[in-house]
């Protein structure tokens, strides 16, 4: 029993000594004028949905998009959300699923600085997590607006949230945030690169995700705008019908 105590006094000093080394590094670096760890990390540009004119508050953004569909069980079929495109091309008559009108993206921020110094990708890869947020809409365009209501923390195009029809859409958002990251990188020709003693932070688990979108040419965001009309007016004619 002894020894054991005595060890963990021991792991507990070592520790407690590495914490206090890194403070003094920190307090170091400050008096000599040299880029700090534990500043906060900043985006060069905040990352945006071009599409809904939702804005992460951090350094990624993801759409995701689910839609009600038909699927089959052992006794028939049944309705539900999913975000994957259903196929029901072997299911009866009355029990087709509308194409999947919107896609889920991804977009990462492009640079990240700590300090004035770039921040290595593979740092955000390791370290970020995946948040649930809640966005503005006050962005939304009006066409979206008449389409779209919210619903929970995201969008829906149900007119009856309790209700939902077979291709409605239910849309919500998640951002990329990081945890504090003094303890974590260093500074290696000139860039912040993760320790080699750092511990990955926890991220979400999360199904696959489309690969981060470049930023779009003018042509492409043209071309955006479009499939949102068409979007729209879709789900209006379904309504309509």
């Amino acid at each position: 029993m002894k020894r054991g105590w005595w060890l963990a006094a021991a792991f507990a000093l070592c520790a407690g000594c590495a914490a206090s080394a890194r403070a003094q590094d920190t307090a170091s670096a400050a008096d000599a004028g040299m880029p700090r760890a534990d500043a906060p990390p900043q985006p060069e540009r905040s990352v945006r949905d071009p599409d809904f004119g939702v804005v992460a508050r951090h350094f990624g953004l993801e759409r995701r998009v689910a839609m009600y569909q038909w699927y089959a069980t052992a006794r028939g079929y049944a309705r539900g959300w999913s975000e994957r495109s259903l196929d029901s091309a072997g299911f009866a008559p009355g029990h087709d699923n509308p194409p999947f009108p919107l896609q889920g993206r991804r977009w990462l921020a492009r640079k990240v600085t700590v300090d004035g110094r770039p921040l290595e990708a593979s740092v955000l890869e390791r370290l970020g997590q995946w948040r649930e947020f809640r966005p503005s809409f006050n962005a939304l365009p009006g066409n979206l607006a008449a389409t779209f209501q919210p619903q929970g923390d995201g969008l829906g195009s149900a007119e009856n949230p309790l209700a939902p029809q077979v291709g409605d859409l239910r849309i919500h958002w998640r951002e990329l945030r990081l945890p504090p990251l003094q303890d974590r990188i260093v500074l290696r020709e000139g860039r912040w690169q993760l320790r080699e003693d750092a511990l990955p932070a926890a991220v979400a688990a999360t199904p696959p995700a489309p690969a981060p979108a470049p930023a779009r040419a003018p042509w492409r965001w043209m071309a955006g705008g479009a499939l949102v009309l068409l979007l729209a007016a879709a789900i209006v004619r379904r309504r309509g019908r």
